[in-house]
């Protein structure tokens, strides 16, 4: 099954993406010329990581019935020193229940792990861009 996303420009470096009924505004800060409207592509795209360990985990913990009170999943992340531009470095920490039994964290550690973004990177999806045909009567 394909999903779709459809982005559109606001204004600026601001854009709307649609997603499923939801509306996400991304923008670049103020100090690189965006109105900081919203967080920028690259921070949508590692928080879509830490929110998918965060749901996987919050799954195992629900599977299991364990509490999932103080679940939290922390991003440090940083773009790579060397061209093409890129994300060069993402560490992903989980922030377990604090009641987590000390048998049950390496099974939490093992799931999250496996989150479906994370597998993404892990496997890379082929991707293709490409520029939408002329429709008829568009000024050349």
């Amino acid at each position: 099954m394909m999903s779709s996303v459809r982005v559109v420009h606001v204004s600026g470096d601001q854009f709307s993406a649609d997603i499923r009924g939801h509306t996400v505004v991304v923008d670049q800060p103020t100090a690189e010329g965006g109105g900081d409207a919203g967080p920028t592509p690259t921070e949508l795209f590692v928080a879509g990581l830490a929110t998918c360990v965060a749901h996987y985990a919050r799954g195992y913990l629900a599977r299991h019935d364990l509490d999932t009170t103080g679940l939290a999943v922390a991003v440090d992340w940083g773009f790579a020193a060397d061209r093409p531009a890129r994300v060069g470095r993402i560490d992903v920490r989980i922030d377990p229940p604090p009641s987590l039994p000390e048998n049950r964290r390496a099974g939490l550690l093992a799931v999250a792990s496996h989150c479906t973004v994370h597998n993404s990177l892990a496997q890379p999806p082929s991707v293709t861009i490409e520029l939408a045909r002329r429709q008829a009567g568009a000024a050349a």
